[in-house]
Parts: C-alpha cells; sequence; structure tokens
C-alpha cells in the first residue's frame, strides 16, 4: 500500500476513535474495510507513537496531561493540516508581515508560505524557520529564551516579551484543545501565555486547528473562537458556536 494511504488510513482510525471513544480491531476493520491484521499493525505502530492506548481488545486515544511529542504529532491528521495550511497560504499575502506560533500545523503554514516573496516573520518555532529557510526575499526574527527541546520552540518569558516588539499584519497560532463549548484550551499556562502573545501582536489573527482538537477539553482555558479574527479547522463544530463566530464576525474557514 503506498505510503500516502497509510497515513490517510491512520489518520482515519485516530478520528473514529475520537468520535467513538473505544473500538476494536474488528470494528475498525469494518468500518475501514481492511483486513483485522491491517488493523492491529495500525494500532501496535500508533500505541507505540503514544497516540492510542490497547487494552482488552479495544484501542481507545491516550488521555494526556501534556502533549505527546512533535514527531508523533507530525503523523497525526496530516492531509487536513495541509489543506488547513494551504488555507492561510491564501489568506496571506506576498509581502506581509506575519507572527507564527509553534504546532505541526503551523509548521506546515510556513512550508506553503515559503512561496509568498519578501515576508517579515516572527515566531518562536525553530521549525518554521526551517521551513522558510528558501522563501524569496524573507526576512524571519526567532525568539530567543530557552529552547522546548522535545518541540524545537521557545515559550517562557523571554519569547513572549519578544512579540511585544513587533507589529505585523497577521498572525498564526494553534491550540491544545477546542471545547464544546467554543473555549480554547491549551496544556498548561506557558502555552496560554505564547498564545495570547503572538494574538496580541497582529492586526488579524488566524487560529488553525486539526479535527482532533475538536472537544478535547483540557485543563487550562483562555478566549473562545469568536474572539480571533478567523478560525481555519476541517471539524465540523456545533452550531450554536458557528452561531457565535458569525454574530461576532469570527471568519470560519472549513477545509
Amino acid at each position: 500500500m503506498k505510503r500516502l494511504d497509510l497515513a490517510a488510513r491512520r489518520d482515519r482510525i485516530i478520528a473514529l476513535l475520537s468520535e467513538e471513544g473505544e473500538l476494536s480491531a474488528a470494528e475498525l476493520s469494518g468500518r475501514l474495510a481492511v483486513s483485522v491484521q491491517t488493523i492491529r499493525a495500525d494500532l501496535r505502530d500508533l500505541d507505540d507513537a503514544a497516540l492510542v492506548q490497547r487494552r482488552n481488545g479495544a484501542a481507545r486515544l491516550r488521555q494526556q496531561s501534556e502533549n505527546i511529542g512533535y514527531l508523533p504529532r507530525e503523523s497525526v491528521a496530516r492531509q487536513e493540516k495541509r489543506r488547513i495550511a494551504l488555507a492561510v497560504k491564501n489568506l496571506i499575502p506576498d509581502g506581509a508581515r506575519v507572527a507564527l506560533g509553534t504546532g505541526t500545523t503551523v509548521e506546515q503554514c510556513a512550508r506553503l508560505l515559503a512561496a509568498r516573496e519578501n515576508l517579515f516573520v516572527a515566531t518562536n518555532s525553530i521549525h518554521a524557520v526551517c521551513a522558510l529557510q528558501n522563501a524569496p526575499g524573507a526576512v524571519v526574527e526567532l525568539a530567543g529564551g530557552s529552547v522546548r527541546m522535545r518541540d524545537l520552540d521557545m515559550i517562557g518569558i523571554a519569547a513572549h516579551a519578544f512579540f511585544a516588539n513587533f507589529r505585523v499584519d497577521y498572525a498564526v497560532f494553534s491550540c491544545g484543545g477546542l471545547s464544546p463549548y467554543g473555549a480554547v484550551m491549551d496544556y498548561n499556562s506557558d502555552e496560554i501565555s505564547a498564545r495570547k502573545a503572538i494574538a496580541g501582536c497582529a492586526n488579524t489573527t488566524i487560529l488553525v486547528a486539526d479535527t482532533e482538537k475538536a472537544g478535547l477539553d483540557l485543563a487550562c482555558r483562555h478566549a473562545h473562537l469568536w474572539d480571533y479574527d478567523v478560525i481555519v479547522t476541517g471539524a465540523q463544530l456545533p452550531a450554536d458556536v458557528r452561531r457565535a463566530c458569525a454574530q461576532r464576525s469570527c471568519r470560519l474557514l472549513r477545509v
């Protein structure tokens, strides 16, 4: 099977477990029209990547107080993240000033923005800097401070002060989760402080979130979806959340 097919199937396994809570290998086999042996191999690899947990013949998503490692996150909803990145690229013109946050979805946005010319970018993500390496005419400012080695980013006090030095056209950032009632969630207070700093330096704020973030009610909360200008996601948000966004002129782009 082609690598893309493998990635798409595993994205779908994650989505089904997010929707159903728990499914057996046989149930997943029936939903995805592949053999039980294939599903068991997928679940074994997803378990090794700390994405799912197998117990008593069934699989469920792991529950975490800390986000999973960066490399395993890259494999989750890969195609959706690319669609999100394309939508973000279409929002940002050549010559724009942009603040980029951290995370795998934002890194995908940076990869597509590298086709834009003469960008000014301020970021606290080393991954984003690498993605922009060949962007024509780009000027990139990187936050200082302590590096969070797991994610190759900076989210401490120095990074927060860094974004206060800039005024940009667009800020692109992600979050840890989206509660069912529209609150924007994160794993810890440092993540929230970084998001506030990035959003605070921009004329237009763009929150990016893949489907796996929907319904994820984490420990730390700050703001709601409708407090931002644009939401780019593949998730089908609840009707009352969509109405609240429309009432407050928050643009929802579902990819």
